[in-house]
């Protein structure tokens, strides 16, 4: 079960925050492949997609962390 909660617990979540937070971010970056994808293929389509998917997660994930708090491990 330590597997499963050590490091959701090192960023201030529990197991399921942790699942929720990082299924968000995968959907967020399976769009931006998309449109990075389509940019290269068609330059005129999606000019500052991928950009500004890639500045928003970093934002959410670095610049503007909220979730400080520290859960105790149980074993």
């Amino acid at each position: 079960m330590k597997k499963f909660t050590e490091h959701p617990n090192s960023v201030g979540e529990s197991y399921f925050e942790h699942m929720a937070s990082a299924a968000s971010f995968s959907a967020q970056m399976f769009v931006g492949g998309i449109c990075c994808l389509l940019h290269a293929v068609f330059p005129f389509i999606c000019e500052r997609t991928g950009s500004g998917i890639i500045s928003d997660l970093h934002d959410r994930m670095v610049a503007n962390r909220t979730r400080v708090r520290t859960r105790t491990v149980k074993a």
